[in-house]
């Protein structure tokens, strides 16, 4: 089954953060699961490395294609389709990253892994 993977859930995952639920673990490591990830999201961790809200080890580029290869993530690229749905999507979730998500998991139809219970107003399976 497919999954897409959203902003905090990633970084807790990587950064082996007793936060991410034990649901989530078991869904990303899951074999039989291919685990997705937007480009929207390492735009985000990018942006908050930028301006100090987050730290990562070492060079940004180097660090996020090491995660991605070695935990075999698949990047879910961002389609003129996903935008296009944020054209309609209700405003529960202020967020733009957060809402280019739910716009992506919408159209291709797969569930997102997620704290964020804000989610939960929009039509999108979410696994915590």
């Amino acid at each position: 089954m497919k999954f897409l993977l959203d902003t905090q859930a990633f970084l807790w995952f990587v950064l082996n953060d007793r936060a991410l639920s034990q649901i989530a673990c078991d869904l990303i490591v899951d074999p039989f699961n291919d685990i997705l990830l937007s480009p929207a999201s390492y735009w985000e961790i990018a942006i908050k490395v930028s301006i100090g809200k987050y730290e990562i080890p070492g060079d940004f580029a180097t660090w996020i294609e090491h995660q991605i290869q070695v935990n075999e993530l698949e990047i879910l690229p961002i389609k003129v389709s996903h935008v296009a749905a944020l054209v309609t999507l209700p405003f529960h979730h202020k967020d733009p990253f957060d809402r280019l998500l739910v716009a992506q998991a919408l159209t291709e139809e797969i569930p997102i892994i997620s704290v964020d219970a804000i989610l939960d107003n929009y039509a999108v399976t979410r696994y915590w």
